[in-house]
């Protein structure tokens, strides 16, 4: 089974390395068809330390590496500021 890949912007970068990535999906409401956005946090893996606060990042699935963190960086789309 594939694992789940998600992008996200890290909100924090305060943590050794860890990054908090903020994940936006959109879903559409089953009975009135509006489209509804939803925030979640996710604490993701980064080894070499090189994401910092607004950079745009692809997440993947992986084991648990502590007790809240689920996640590894596997790479970063967009840097902050371009």
């Amino acid at each position: 089974m594939p694992r789940k890949v998600l992008t996200g912007e890290v909100v924090s970068a305060k943590m050794q390395k860890t990054v908090v990535v903020n994940v936006v999906t959109t879903k559409r409401h089953p009975l009135y068809n509006k489209v509804l956005r939803r925030n979640k946090k996710y604490k993701a893996h980064d080894e070499d330390q090189v994401c910092h606060e607004g950079d745009l990042v692809r997440i993947e699935e992986a084991r648990p590496l502590s007790r809240t963190k689920r996640w590894r960086v596997i790479e970063i789309v967009r840097r902050a500021g371009e």
